[in-house]
């Protein structure tokens, strides 16, 4: 039996509220009048429980959202979401990016790619008692970070005791609560069908955050149990999952004007930042990134010839860091011709005045903002190598000589002691990741990434750089391309790292064994682990400290908005969430009108023949023809492709269930508009706009261009 704590921590509602928020599902009830007010036809009582439709119908697929829209397991997602397993079955010969991918029979589904999974969250407890157990205000900050990370692997443990689930201690409110939160861990996953990507990803990255789109963003997995409905690994006895309710598809859609609501994951979002840290991520963090990420693009591109399988092995990661370039340039445009860090100004002015006006909450909250301004400033001294530090791990295999020695040492603990992700409950998805690498590494690539990665390393201040690093490479206090490259390609051609046999045989490896090893690489992980942990220790200490300061800061703005009558709701960070409003457009900027519904004509009005407005003959042939179907919708006299509506959403929402009055689907969110993009940080109701796939057009595609009667036959379609 799913359960839900049915309390309302921390939340002030008004009657007048804009649909802002991703409110978790126990706070719906609270909203009940409002949801009323945009047209919900079900009881939003059904919406707080997850073990009622149509919450358990939604899932998690570790990073996008999903939903059960059959009782045998189907599961519609985003073509994005799928890509990676769409690249992972893909070669020269038979390429279903290209092609897409159709089983007509059960018998015909693959394996998706290694470690992808479903999750069906069941219970979700408030256990913030429980996680801060032990925690004192004159702990330091290590002892706090490590009393709670005790905590938090002691009940997950607890959780995760029947061996079928998947469960993680969240915060919420920047460490102020805690929820376990507890998921049927489902691992055998199974492709089933995305349309090709000239129609999947249809107008690819020059698309992407823009409006109009015309993108056919959708695919389908089948989660698979043994035969007892127990989560099994991958085998041909086992079953499709028989899931307790799955989403209606509907054939006739969403009007302008209607209510719809998005059921998802979000990613994370951060509406509580400082002034401080915004400035900091928009005017350094966001530009630096964004270069790192094209150079890596051009690094792949130019090594790699298109088709090749050496380019179809970066072609999910080519997709990411292309993704999050144009997210990043956004972002910095966005917030630039926005009032949003002076709209934060007057919030942090505002709120420092209400504080200091009581003497009473001055005493409560006044130390705590200044020692989180002071624990922010410490944190930026080291962003430059922080950043260096996590693109580097694009250079594959001396990533990997570092997580296996990692893992030989963590397996030296109890395991209640080790760090997260190398636990034996992160045993069999470490595993994957190894045996993923063998489709996802081409040796020119990783060579030429990491020949890059160290140079911007070289520019480092000389108090970030790291000795065994240095040594290793031989970089002193001028930078020797040349002499680096030397070295890069003789510890490329000395390591066997390559080898997935010898990768997976180094997992069962001891300390001694890694000491003695002759490999380049793993020498390396073993010279430089003394750093790298004193570098996590000091970490470490300062999340410690932001785990006392954030708390009590967030505490303050929770108060000083209740006292204006001010929504509240926890920042998104992957757990399940609800965002509602209605399908319209909007009005960007002076003389700009998007229209809330985009067509199959559209299509034809972008089309060029070259990728990535390079939509299937067989497809143009329709439009022209004018096949419609059962799809039309009248007001605007096509079937429509893409739709607008005022939803709250991130990062996470990729996949996640555009539901109409009745809980069925409509669409699936895959984007945001432009104006939308700096949504992570800000909520404007009049300019941001998410985008969906319309159900119509995904019926249409399913039925005219890849004849997918089986699946057609399989959900439950609805007028």
């Amino acid at each position: 039996m799913r359960k839900f704590l049915l309390t309302l921590p921390l939340l002030f509602l008004t009657s007048s509220l804009a649909d802002e928020g991703m409110w978790q599902p126990h706070q719906l009830p609270a909203l009940n009048d409002r949801l009323m007010e945009l047209g919900l036809e079900i009881d939003p009582e059904n919406l707080s429980s997850l073990d009622k439709f149509p919450m358990n119908a939604v899932v998690s697929l570790g990073g996008c959202s999903a939903s059960f829209v059959s009782p045998s397991g189907l599961v519609v997602t985003n073509h994005h979401c799928v890509y990676g397993s769409i690249q992972y079955n893909s070669s020269p010969d038979n390429n279903l990016l290209v092609d897409g991918f159709l089983a007509r029979n059960m018998e015909d589904e693959v394996r998706a790619a290694p470690g992808s999974r479903v999750y069906v969250t069941e219970e979700v407890t408030d256990v913030t008692d429980r996680a801060r157990a032990g925690v004192t205000d004159d702990m330091s900050g290590i002892a706090r970070y490590q009393t709670i990370e005790n905590n938090r692997k002691a009940i997950i443990a607890d959780c995760e005791s029947t061996g079928m689930h998947r469960c993680g201690v969240s915060s919420f409110h920047q460490g102020l609560e805690y929820f376990l939160i507890k998921r049927l861990e489902i691992r055998d996953v199974r492709l089933v069908y995305v349309p090709a990507t000239s129609i999947g990803k249809y107008g690819g990255d020059i698309d992407n955050w823009q409006w109009p789109r015309h993108t056919g963003d959708f695919g389908f997995y089948r989660a698979y149990v043994d035969q007892n409905g127990m989560p099994a690994d991958y085998s041909e006895d086992n079953v499709p999952y028989q899931s307790d309710s799955f989403l209606e598809i509907s054939r006739s859609g969403v009007e302008s004007g209607d209510f719809v609501m998005g059921v998802g994951y979000p990613g994370s979002t951060n509406r509580y930042r400082t002034v401080s840290e915004i400035e900091n991520q928009f005017n350094w963090f966001y530009p630096n990134a964004r270069q790192m990420r094209e150079d890596i693009v051009s690094i792949i591109n130019e090594n790699t010839e298109p088709g090749s399988q050496a380019r179809l092995a970066y072609e999910n990661t080519l997709a990411s860091l292309n993704n999050y370039a144009k997210n990043y340039q956004s972002m910095v445009e966005s917030y630039q011709n926005s009032d949003f860090i002076d709209r934060q100004r007057q919030f942090e002015l505002d709120l420092s005045t209400w504080i200091n006006s009581d003497d009473e909450r001055s005493e409560r909250y006044s130390r705590s903002v200044l020692q989180l301004d002071a624990l922010i400033e410490e944190n930026q001294e080291s962003r430059e190598r922080n950043l260096v530090s996590s693109y580097m791990s694009y250079a594959t295999l001396p990533t990997t000589a570092q997580r296996l020695y990692r893992l030989a040492i963590e397996r030296q603990k109890p395991d209640a002691e080790r760090e997260p992700g190398y636990q034996e409950r992160d045993m069999r998805r470490f595993t994957q990741s190894m045996q993923s690498i063998s489709r996802r590494y081409d040796e020119t690539v990783d060579k030429a990434i990491l020949s890059y990665m160290l140079g911007h390393y070289a520019d480092l201040p000389e108090q970030h750089r790291s000795q065994s690093l240095d040594a290793f490479y031989q970089i002193g206090t001028t930078f020797n391309q040349s002499q680096v490259n030397g070295i890069i390609d003789d510890s490329y051609s000395r390591s066997a790292l390559a080898d997935e046999a010898t990768r997976l045989a180094w997992i069962e490896s001891s300390v001694e064994e890694f000491q003695a090893s002759d490999d380049p690489f793993i020498q390396y992980a073993v010279a430089s682990h003394a750093e790298r942990m004193a570098l996590e220790l000091a970490g470490k200490e300062l999340s410690g400290q932001f785990q006392q300061s954030r708390p009590q800061y967030m505490e303050a703005v929770i108060a000083y908005n209740r006292s204006l009558g001010q929504p509240i709701y926890a920042d998104a960070n992957s757990s399940l969430r609800v965002t509602f409003g209605k399908v319209q457009g909007n009005e960007p900027r002076d003389g700009l009108v998007n229209l809330p519904f985009t067509t199959l004509e559209g299509i034809l009005g972008k089309d060029t023949g070259l990728d990535p407005f390079n939509a299937p003959q067989k497809q143009l042939d329709l439009i022209r023809a004018g096949q419609y179907g059962a799809y039309e919708l009248d007001s605007i006299g096509s079937v429509p492709v893409n739709f607008l509506a005022d939803l709250d959403i991130t990062g996470g929402n990729s996949g996640t269930a555009a539901m109409n009055s009745k809980a069925q689907l409509v669409g699936l969110l895959f984007d945001g508009v432009y104006e939308s993009i700096i949504g992570d940080w800000d909520f404007d109701q009049s300019k941001n706009r998410a985008i969906a796939v319309d159900s119509r057009y995904m019926l249409w595609v399913m039925e005219y261009m890849d004849n997918a009667s089986n699946l057609l036959e399989e959900m439950t379609i609805v007028d």
